[in-house]
């Protein structure tokens, strides 16, 4: 036997060992429950209120998905001038309202007199909510309008701007305040905004995993040493890929959902696609057209 087959045997061997090693002294913790997460069906959420058929983000938007039957909300968050917190995607105006310019540019009581359907065309390209009275909507006027809904909040704006570095803190008072710490689910792209709201909240509110996070699971899982995964996140909000990597795999979700991690996927529009989902293990859908996914789930569970 060669010497680099010998160095290579023993490198191989020593690998082994530490592979075997950690899996006597590390014991994988699931995640406690949080109350906001516990649902016995598949979860349907519209996003920003539902955009196929309104306006998003208002409340023709939400109302309109209520009806369905849908289980709650997934929304984004940013903050005013005036330190508000709105339910709002981008931080400029300009795509979906008559205003332009930034949100943090406006208090809140100059975004009040914008037109939150004004760029919204239907089907037929007709822009059939402009003046129709639709508005930008606070944070708390929303939890309060739909007091029996599941809102996954995503903090949007980055923890480098001046915006960002108040909201983890503004959010948790608010929370605090409405007492709808058990059916909110708080996550953002940016670690950094979950880790400091949780400073606040102490695992008293649901997380959802950021960019890091996300990436810091699938490459647990894609090694041998996923037993020493230890998860910061109770729900992972998943695209089908991250970069090249597909994230929709049965074994992933089977995964995850070991940890007592909630996997749902955004952009689910369609149902061929949604089925394949649910067949994998999916938790939930977060969807622009709540509508029929609300009836592939109705249907599926009969």
């Amino acid at each position: 036997m060669g010497k680099k087959t010998t160095i290579a045997l023993t490198v191989g061997a020593a690998g082994v060992a530490a592979w075997a090693a950690s899996k006597v002294v590390s014991k994988q913790v699931p995640r406690e429950p949080k109350t906001a997460l516990e649902f016995n069906e598949t979860v349907v959420l519209a996003a920003h209120g539902g955009s196929v058929e309104t306006p998003e983000n208002t409340m023709a938007a939400f109302s309109k998905s209520a009806e369905t039957g849908v289980h709650g909300f997934a929304i984004d968050i940013r903050l005013t001038k005036d330190e508000e917190i709105i339910v709002f995607q981008d931080e400029m105006t300009d795509r979906t309202t008559d205003f332009s310019g930034k949100v943090a540019d406006y208090t809140w009581e100059e975004l009040n007199r914008a037109d939150a359907g004004y760029m919204f065309q239907d089907q037929d390209g007709a822009y059939a909510y402009r003046g129709k009275g639709e508005k930008i909507l606070r944070l708390q006027e929303l939890l309060a309008a739909f007091p029996h809904l599941l809102f996954v909040i995503t903090i949007k704006d980055s923890p480098d701007t001046y915006e960002g570095s108040l909201m983890p803190s503004k959010l948790w008072r608010l929370l605090e305040t409405t007492g709808d710490q058990d059916r909110v689910a708080v996550t953002s792209p940016f670690d950094e905004q979950t880790d400091r709201f949780n400073l606040y909240a102490q695992n008293k509110v649901a997380i959802g995993a950021g960019n890091d996070e996300q990436m810091k699971a699938y490459t647990s899982f894609t090694s041998q040493f996923g037993h020493l995964y230890k998860p910061n996140a109770d729900l992972f909000c998943l695209s089908n890929k991250k970069g090249v990597f597909s994230l929709r795999t049965e074994a992933f979700i089977q995964f995850l959902k070991g940890l007592n991690i909630k996997v749902y996927y955004k952009g689910v529009n369609d149902t061929e696609r949604a089925a394949k989902l649910m067949s994998a293990g999916a938790s939930g859908f977060i969807t622009d057209n709540p509508s029929a996914m609300m009836k592939l789930v109705q249907s599926a569970e009969q």
